[in-house]
């Protein structure tokens, strides 16, 4: 039977194939909002053991390595996640509406905790990783930090 698994912590997070809008693609339904997240080879290799759903990417060019990720959704339905944005202007918490400007954002850095649920269907199991908690800081142009909004906005 399907229950709550454990937890994964990254700080200073890859995020790839971003999907926060929940845009239909060819590999993507419309609605399923999801992003990658980039692991070392030891973290990925021992998850793949205990059941998650890891991925490898095989290198693009000669002489790179592959990559292993893991798929993370990103769902309101049950227990939306907290996504804080933060810029020199400080911190904004994203919602649901709000938070496809991550599928375009310049991350300087994300930190995040997905959690895990663990599915049984027929005789296929595996455990799915859903976002929990994603801090994410944007690097900002000269325009950005100009025009930031001030809480004691200058005389």
């Amino acid at each position: 039977m399907a229950d709550e698994a454990s937890t994964f912590k990254v700080e200073d997070a890859q995020i790839i194939f971003r999907n926060f809008e929940g845009k239909e693609t060819q590999y993507n339904r419309k609605g399923d909002r999801n992003f990658s997240v980039v692991l070392p080879p030891d973290v990925a290799i021992q998850m793949l053991e205990d059941g998650w759903n890891v991925k490898f990417s095989e290198p693009r060019e000669d002489g790179d390595e592959g990559t292993y990720h893991i798929q993370v959704a990103v769902s309101y339905k049950n227990r939306p996640p907290r996504v804080v944005l933060i810029t020199s202007g400080g911190r904004t918490q994203l919602n649901e509406d709000a938070i496809e400007v991550l599928d375009f954002a310049d991350i300087q850095t994300a930190d995040l905790i997905a959690r895990g649920y663990n599915w049984v269907v027929g005789d296929k199991s595996g455990t799915k990783a859903y976002l929990q908690t994603l801090f994410v800081t944007i690097r900002e142009d000269d325009l950005e930090r100009k025009y930031k909004i001030h809480e004691d906005p200058p005389s």
